[in-house]
C-alpha cells in the first residue's frame, strides 16, 4: 500500500472548513469532513466528482472518545495523510462580563480540541509521516478589545503547533499553523452589512479589502499538494498585512 490520500478536516460544514474540504477534494485528496451532524459540506454546491471523495463523519471537537473514533474511520479506508483542524467558536464579549465557564467552553473547543485530535491522529500520521495544519488567527499576536478569551485561545493553538513540531519531526510528522485575518464568512456578515466596518477595512488592511475563505483553502492545500519538507513549526499570517500595518 503506497502513502493514504486522506486528510480529515474539522468544522468542515460552512465557512472556511467548508472551503478547505472542497478544495482539496477537487484536488484529488480524499477528503474525510468531521462535523457535529455528520452531513459533511452544507454552505455551497458540490460537483459529483468532488462529492465522491468526500466522507461526512460525526465528531464532538472536546470528546475524546468521539475524536479517537472519527480519526478511526476516515483512517480506515488507507490510512491518513493529513489533518486539518479547523473546528471552533468564536464570540465578542468584554473581558469583565466572561464567566468561567464561558472561558472554559472556548478554551475548550479551541485549544484542546486542536489538541485531542492532533494527538488522536499521531498514531496513523507517524505511519508514513504526515501533515498537520492548525486554524489559528491573526488575533495571536494582537490586543483586540472584546476578545481576550478568543485569542488567548487562538494563541495556544500556536504553542500547540510549535510544541507538537518539534516533538513529532522525527516521527515524520510536520505541523503548521494557518492564521487567517478578516476572512468574509456567514460569521461576520452583519460586520460587513455595516458601511462603518467596510470603511475601517479599507483604511486598516493594506491591501484594502476582506480575505475570502477560498485564500485559506488556497494556501492549506499548497501545503500538503507542495509537501516542502523542511516546513515545520510556523505560523503563516493570512491577514492581507493587517497584522503588521501600522
Amino acid at each position: 500500500m503506497g502513502q493514504s490520500n486522506t486528510i480529515a478536516v474539522t468544522g468542515a460544514s460552512r465557512g472556511i472548513g467548508s472551503a478547505i474540504a472542497r478544495e482539496l477534494a477537487a484536488r484529488g485528496f480524499r477528503v474525510a469532513c468531521l462535523t457535529r451532524n455528520a452531513k459533511g459540506v452544507e454552505d455551497a454546491e458540490i460537483d459529483p466528482a468532488t462529492r465522491e471523495r468526500m466522507i461526512a463523519i460525526a465528531y464532538e471537537a472536546t470528546d475524546e472518545g468521539s475524536i479517537r473514533e472519527a480519526l478511526r474511520v476516515a483512517a480506515s479506508a488507507d490510512g491518513l495523510l493529513g489533518l486539518v483542524n479547523n473546528a471552533g467558536i468564536h464570540w465578542i464579549k468584554p473581558a469583565t462580563q466572561v464567566s468561567a465557564a464561558e472561558f472554559q467552553e472556548m478554551m475548550s473547543v479551541n485549544a484542546l480540541g486542536t489538541f485531542l485530535a492532533c494527538r488522536e491522529a499521531h498514531q496513523y500520521l507517524k505511519k508514513d509521516g504526515g501533515i498537520i495544519v492548525n486554524i489559528g488567527s491573526y488575533y495571536d499576536r494582537l490586543g483586540v478589545r472584546d476578545s481576550a478569551v478568543y485569542a488567548a485561545s487562538k494563541a495556544a493553538i500556536g504553542a500547540i503547533t510549535r510544541c507538537l513540531a518539534v516533538e513529532w519531526a522525527r516521527d515524520g510528522i510536520r505541523v503548521l499553523s494557518v492564521a487567517p485575518g478578516f476572512i468574509a464568512t456567514d460569521l461576520n456578515r452583519d460586520f460587513r452589512d455595516d458601511e462603518r466596518f467596510m470603511e475601517y477595512v479599507k483604511q486598516a488592511v493594506p491591501v484594502g479589502k476582506l480575505g475570502q475563505p477560498g485564500d485559506v483553502a488556497r494556501l492549506v492545500a499548497a501545503i500538503f499538494s507542495e509537501r516542502i519538507d523542511f516546513l515545520t513549526g510556523e505560523t503563516i499570517y493570512l491577514d492581507g498585512g493587517h497584522g503588521i500595518a501600522l
